[in-house]
């Protein structure tokens, strides 16, 4: 029995009477309500005949969700520059997003580079704090698969471990917050998805915490073997002052080395201005300035210098966003000279109109 819709082109739908009452089946099975006369005097004909339509139909659905899944994750427009245009034109219309630009760079690719690695994951940071509202369906769920690689990179490699654990804290305290407000509409999706995401959150902080950092088998001179003054050149190369603390702990000659107060002044003036420098000046009991309390009091006031192996860059001639070292379309005389070095919160900055 054939039902049209308000389209009279649709080929409508096919309703077959049973017991139950009147049952809709799809365009797909119509091979089956062929059958149905055959079927409908017997009653383990009949049960068969409705197993076989709940597996087809279970079966079509996995496929369809298996393709919708590749559809999404798989086929994204990974580009080494795009252009970002601010304006709309007769020739383009519309605006180049935040969520649009993370999608179609290639940050997949970008955090397997040691370069790049901290500037991928202080971008995914400063997007949690504050950005993440702004990214579109498709943009979010572009964020968490990043992650989620971000996360395995860690896990495999065992490095940059406190710097992904307050990546996820951060990012976990955003949600907490937003999940909070869902009646304003300020997620994209359904809130179990949401809640779903912070699970995966909280179980990947469990996997980091219980890491087991593997001593690699020692081949040749280590640290410790080196002359002192060696020691302390190479604890002058870290700019993370928790590092050095870390790093004192290993032995005491080490911890000797922590404790230098030129070490910290350095890290000091590296980090911060004189006038920020003079404005948390602290004595030591000996009358000195103790500069390594100065530093993590600072740290809590001011932002620290950040510096990374490459960045993201804008051509300010022609306003395309790529990578640093790859080449674009410039028609200016001098490329090299219209390059703007872009930091995480410069990239985020160049999406605010």
């Amino acid at each position: 029995m054939p039902f049209l819709g308000q389209d009279w082109r649709a080929p409508g739908q096919s309703w077959v009477k049973t017991d139950d009452g009147w049952k809709r089946f799809l365009e797909e099975q119509s091979n089956l309500v062929n059958d149905l006369s055959s079927y409908r005097n017997a009653d383990h004909n009949k049960e068969n005949f409705l197993n076989n339509l709940k597996y087809d139909v279970a079966a079509k659905k996995r496929r369809k969700d298996l393709l919708n899944n590749n559809t999404k994750t798989q086929c994204l427009h990974q580009e080494k520059w795009i252009y970002v245009h601010k304006g709309s034109t007769k020739e383009r219309h519309g605006y180049c997003t935040l969520g649009e630009a993370f999608n179609r760079l290639d940050f997949s690719s970008a955090i397997l580079d040691s370069r790049k690695f901290n500037y991928v994951v202080r971008l995914l940071e400063l997007i949690a704090k504050s950005q993440l509202t702004s990214l579109s369906g498709i943009a979010q769920k572009n964020y968490m698969n990043i992650l989620g690689k971000v996360v395995q990179k860690v896990l495999e490699d065992q490095q940059n471990i406190r710097l992904i654990k307050e990546l996820l804290h951060t990012l976990y305290t955003t949600l907490c917050t937003l999940v909070q407000s869902i009646g304003k509409s300020v997620l994209v999706g359904n809130i179990n998805v949401w809640v779903y995401r912070m699970e995966t959150i909280v179980g990947w902080q469990n996997q980091l915490n219980e890491i087991q950092i593997r001593r690699p088998p020692v081949k040749g001179m280590t640290l410790t073997d080196l002359p002192l003054c060696l020691q302390l050149n190479i604890m002058q190369r870290l700019a993370d002052g928790r590092d050095i603390v870390c790093l004192g702990q290993v032995s005491s000659d080490l911890q000797v080395l922590s404790e230098d107060r030129l070490l910290w002044k350095k890290l000091c003036q590296y980090h911060f201005t004189e006038r920020q420098i003079c404005k948390r000046l602290i004595l030591s009991d000996k009358g000195q300035l103790d500069w390594k309390k100065m530093y993590f009091k600072l740290v809590r006031c001011y932002p620290r210098k950040e510096q990374y192996g490459e960045t993201l860059q804008f051509c300010r001639h022609c306003h395309i966003l790529s990578w640093k070292g790859t080449d674009h379309p410039c028609t200016a005389n001098n490329p090299e000279s219209c390059y703007v070095s872009l930091s995480p919160q410069d990239f985020i900055n160049l999406f605010r109109f």
